[in-house]
């Protein structure tokens, strides 16, 4: 029997457990702290975010972002169906309405030429999720928030170190573009610290601010810079600062940032290339990667013809030990918001929630899986 294949693997780099050691040292493990700076410095530096605060998690990051624009009960944000519910519940928590956004025919990311219909005078926000790590198209999306006045949050939790080309030939870093944007350092990402995340402020009207609803609402760090005179409740706010343990692990991942995504874009390119002909012998369709956007490994996935067939690949593979997993399903369709929806078809949101399947994607996947993997997939009759 063939040793089991995982989907995902969390990858330690091995300072891990020393630079959590080094943190418990300096006395203070609660967040802000050495650690907490290092990180927020070092994606401030690489990326051209003009500002980074740490969070417990993507999810707090988005939370942190829609109580920033000041979102209000009856406001509508724009988002696609095809995406995690906490791009929803960060917003649906201040009291707004969800506006779902079908998929792309080539891409599960958001149809950005179907936006524009879907903005009324109650529309406060566009939150593009960049699926798989690739980018929307960042210049209509921007161009759009610009004319009709809106925030654009970037749900770029699946998206570090990936990248937009825009219409002027500039590439810019996924995160950097949106006013806000938001990260995830889940285990199942390219760069992990079990439970994380962070958000990235780019328009400065929100930096003061960030500070203080990341600080629980309070003055806390002004006041320890010796900015204000005493330290108190001046808004909302809420405990989003991750400990100094979560983001001394993070450090040890961001130091072997470029050899974690060499590694990870090298198995994804072997999939691609092995599985070419393969997918086009049998109506399934590999990732598409646009022009305008950078491939950061973050995912690979096949697009059946059918349910059906998906179901059946699904079962192939676990009988080889392999587990490959689906996705998403459509948000407009769930128990808690079909009855909230408009009642309009998203058709290809829920085309992929039907036929998308992913393959192991990990650090320590050898080549000797890799290749059973593509071999088991080329064994599999549609």
């Amino acid at each position: 029997m063939n040793k089991s294949i995982p989907f995902n693997k969390p990858y330690l780099t091995g300072k891990e457990t020393y630079y959590i050691n080094d943190a418990v040292n300096t006395g203070k493990i609660s967040g802000n702290g050495k650690y907490t700076k290092k990180c927020q410095t070092f994606f401030e530096d690489k990326y051209g975010f003009k500002k980074c605060l740490l969070t417990t998690s993507c999810t707090d990051a988005l939370e942190m972002a829609a109580i920033l624009i000041n979102l209000k009960e009856g406001d509508e944000v724009i988002m696609p169906s095809y995406t995690f519910v906490s791009t929803a519940n960060a917003f649906i928590l201040r009291g707004a309405k969800i506006v779902f956004v079908d998929s792309k025919k080539d891409h599960p990311g958001m149809d950005e030429d179907a936006i524009e219909k879907l903005i009324t005078d109650k529309t406060k926000a566009i939150v593009p999720v960049h699926y798989a790590g690739v980018s929307c198209d960042m210049d209509k999306i921007m161009d759009l928030a610009e004319t009709h006045r809106l925030f654009v949050i970037e749900d770029a939790a699946q998206a570090i170190d990936s990248y937009y080309v825009g219409k002027d030939g500039i590439q810019r870093a996924l995160g950097s573009i949106g006013h806000l944007s938001a990260f995830s350092f889940h285990e199942t990402k390219n760069i992990i610290s079990g439970e994380g995340g962070m958000l990235a402020i780019n328009d400065s009207q929100f930096e003061a601010r960030a500070e203080i609803i990341w600080e629980k609402g309070t003055n806390r760090s002004s006041f320890f810079r010796g900015e204000v005179a005493k330290y108190e409740w001046v808004d909302l706010g809420s405990s989003f600062l991750p400990s100094e343990i979560i983001a001394s692990f993070l450090w040890a991942q961001l130091e072997n940032l470029n050899d974690i995504q060499n590694k990870r874009k090298a198995i994804w390119t072997t999939y691609s290339l092995k599985l070419n002909q393969w997918a086009s012998n049998n109506n399934i369709k590999l990732p598409s990667i646009p022009e305008y956007a950078t491939n950061n490994a973050h995912m690979f996935y096949l697009t059946f013809d059918n349910n059906f067939n998906r179901t059946k690949a699904i079962e192939f593979l676990k009988s080889n030990n392999i587990l490959a997993v689906f996705h998403y399903i459509s948000l407009h369709t769930s128990s808690f918001y079909k009855s909230k929806h408009d009642g309009r078809k998203l058709l290809q949101s829920d085309r992929y929630t039907n036929t998308l399947l992913r393959l192991p994607m990990y650090y320590e996947l050898s080549d000797v899986e890799i290749d059973r993997i593509i071999n088991s997939l080329k064994e599999y009759k549609v």
